[in-house]
């Protein structure tokens, strides 16, 4: 299988992102932070972009290095398939905000892969374009805070027709990006028939963010960071009204347009966890060979040697388990790739985050501070074994596959005979 095979189209946006980055992104992380840091939230008007990170925009835009996600759209041409975006995504994951800068960010990815896969031409022309071109922002609504959202058939969130309009009531959080003011549209999942059987239940509807009804009520926060200026926002939403035709792909599809959502979003989330752990191994040995103590450089003390060997170790077993998945995808479509997604989706989190614990670790005191990335990026790394599903769905997900595989799903499994001592 040829999916380790990086191509020369790939290669040279690879080389042009990574001077962006050089030049553009890392020389303006601290403005960035100080710029985030300095808002306030105003539950009237919300979080504005970064200045810094909106004139970035521009000139990511001017670089051709744009709507580099979305594969397969006359709307997007410039799209690659997941497999040669896998390493740019990498890239971009160094810095928690840099796919912003490329229009590459989530939740803005998978709603505008939602819109383009299941949405009218109607919608596309008035919420797709306008994502495309980075004027707007959106948010998906989907977790609620009265159930176990991990199983999506628990939401609860009522969605009942009323004559030619939709009449939504529920409480939603975790809506990431709802806290910006650019945010114009949500993607609200709910119940349309709670008679229907299980995964029919659900359905997926477009919702201008300005519809009356819509309160966005706070920000939660992620081990006390808000990241602004988009926030994880909590959502009301009362009798909230909308044109039936905002329903996407059919009254009963929510369950089954969240699985074709998920897949892509999950990749996604693995690739910049990569391009996370990457980074913190880089800053680890930095400081290890710049920090002397008991009379040698930490950099020469065997521990060290070992976390070292064990983070290199690791990064490669995840990057190339993702770029797998990447081409299965690309290949023999998301649902026969169902396993490995799910299996980049426990491993690359949890490596992430124990690499960049080394390198907390290496750091002292300096790591758990902000005077470096490593804090904030262990928080956000953290929250993804949670954020897409959590690791035991996953992992649930993955023995079923494998018992269904060796003919024993639904069976009793035989114990195997052992020689005794």
């Amino acid at each position: 299988m040829p999916f380790f095979i990086e191509s020369d189209k790939t290669r040279a946006v690879r080389e042009r992102l990574v001077s962006f980055m050089d030049t553009h992104i890392y020389p303006n992380e601290a403005r960035v932070a100080a710029e985030a840091a300095a808002q306030r939230w105003d539950s009237a008007d919300g979080w504005s972009t970064c200045p810094t990170v909106a004139r970035l925009k521009g000139l990511a835009r001017e670089a051709g290095l744009w709507n580099l996600f979305l594969p397969h759209s006359e709307r997007a041409p410039e799209g690659l398939s997941n497999f040669d975006y896998a390493p740019l995504c990498e890239v971009m994951g160094r810095v928690h905000w840099a796919s912003e800068v490329f229009n590459c960010s989530a939740p803005d990815t998978g709603n505008m892969e939602t819109l383009e896969r299941y949405a009218s031409e109607a919608l596309k022309d008035r919420w797709l374009e306008p994502l495309l071109r980075g004027e707007i922002r959106s948010a998906f609504l989907m977790t609620e805070p009265a159930v176990a959202s991990s199983d999506a058939t628990n939401v609860q969130c009522d969605i009942r027709r009323d004559g030619d309009h939709l009449v939504i009531n529920g409480r939603k959080w975790w809506s990431t990006g709802a806290g910006s003011r650019h945010c114009k549209v949500f993607i609200v999942m709910g119940k349309t028939d709670p008679e229907a059987p299980r995964h029919a239940q659900q359905s997926m509807v477009v919702v201008p963010a300005d519809t009356p009804g819509v309160t966005v009520l706070r920000a939660v926060p992620v081990f006390g960071y808000d990241h602004a200026p988009h926030g994880h926002m909590e959502v009301l939403l009362e009798n909230v009204r909308v044109p039936v035709d905002h329903i996407l792909l059919g009254a009963g599809r929510g369950f089954e347009i969240a699985q074709g959502r998920l897949g892509p979003g999950r990749i996604h989330h693995c690739m910049r966890s990569i391009g996370a752990a990457e980074r913190a191994l880089e800053l680890m040995c930095h400081r290890l060979a710049s920090r002397t103590a008991f009379g040698q450089p930490l950099s020469e003390q065997s521990v060290w040697h070992e976390r070292i060997a064990n983070a290199r170790c690791k990064i490669e077993q995840a990057r190339l388990l993702t770029l797998k998945a990447a081409w299965m995808m690309d290949t023999v479509g998301n649902k026969a790739a169902q396993a490995e997604i799910a299996m980049i989706k426990v491993v690359a989190p949890s490596m992430a985050c124990e690499v960049i614990d080394m390198a907390i670790q290496a750091h002292g005191g300096a790591g758990v501070s902000d005077d470096f990335v490593l804090a904030f990026a262990y928080a956000d790394q953290r929250t993804l074994r949670l954020a897409d599903g959590p690791d035991e769905v996953h992992r649930q997900a993955l023995a079923k596959l494998e018992l269904t595989r060796l003919g024993l799903r639904h069976k009793p499994v035989a114990v195997p005979v052992t020689r005794g001592c």
